[in-house]
């Protein structure tokens, strides 16, 4: 069994005296893990870094073993990350929700391409906050969790939308949400697509996709906690406002 795709490195941990256990995320083939042979030297060690764009051919004896990486380098995300703390948080984050929520070798080609592209921004903090929530609402919508916030799910209206339904992800009016507002969460703007996406409507709409990624996805992944890096990043952004 043996297959080659390009991937961004997720995770790596030592295995053995000389090799290491990489995991990627790959268009063709999902989220993947496997053996680097002399994956700690000081050759290859260095390009097996999170977020790192890698060449990749994977073979193994049977489907279901975890089989070998070969790799080689494509591009380098270090430098941008580690220049920048927000930056590193970011790329922390998505490459922990990454192996958090996608199963093992399912391909989520379109994800993959908005993963791709969000880390290609990083070092830009103009633009990576913003990048970084419509990547999370993809994510969202990519496992089954879309949001719907064209029209109001209690009146219909298309205007005077401020709310989400935490149930069903739908978008509620200030009219049609009456005495429940205090229960609904909020819906700025920017969650829509609409206006100038000023870094508090931001932070405001972290709390939306944080519930629906903790209160829905992580829940039917049978209640797992989501991970600290989500946290932290989120944190570290709204610490700046």
């Amino acid at each position: 069994m043996e297959w080659r795709d390009q991937g961004i490195v997720l995770s790596v941990r030592r295995h053995g005296e000389t090799s290491a256990i990489l995991e990627v995320f790959t268009p063709g083939h999902g989220r993947h893990a496997g053996i680097v042979r002399g994956g700690t030297s000081r050759k290859i060690a260095p390009i097996l870094q999170p977020g790192a764009q890698l060449d990749l051919a994977w073979r193994a004896r049977l489907e279901d073993h975890i089989g070998a990486f070969t790799v080689e380098p494509v591009r380098s995300r270090a430098a941008q990350a580690m220049g920048d703390r927000l930056a590193l948080a970011g790329l922390n984050a998505v490459t922990a929700l990454v192996s958090f929520a996608l199963p093992e070798r399912e391909a989520h080609a379109p994800l993959y391409a908005r993963t791709e592209a969000l880390l290609d921004l990083l070092g830009q903090g103009d633009l990576w906050p913003l990048a970084y929530l419509r990547w999370e609402v993809a994510l969202l919508e990519e496992l089954g969790y879309a949001l719907d916030l064209s029209a109001c799910a209690v009146t219909g209206a298309v205007d005077g939308l401020r709310y989400v339904s935490p149930k069903s992800g739908r978008a509620v009016s200030e009219a049609g949400a009456g005495e429940w507002a205090a229960r609904l969460l909020p819906l700025p703007d920017v969650l829509r697509g609409v206006g100038d996406a000023p870094d508090a409507e931001i932070a405001q709409a972290f709390r939306t996709t944080g519930y629906f990624l903790e209160a829905h996805l992580a829940a039917d992944l049978g209640g797992k906690t989501l991970p600290e890096a989500r946290a932290r990043f989120v944190e570290r952004f709204s610490r700046g406002l």
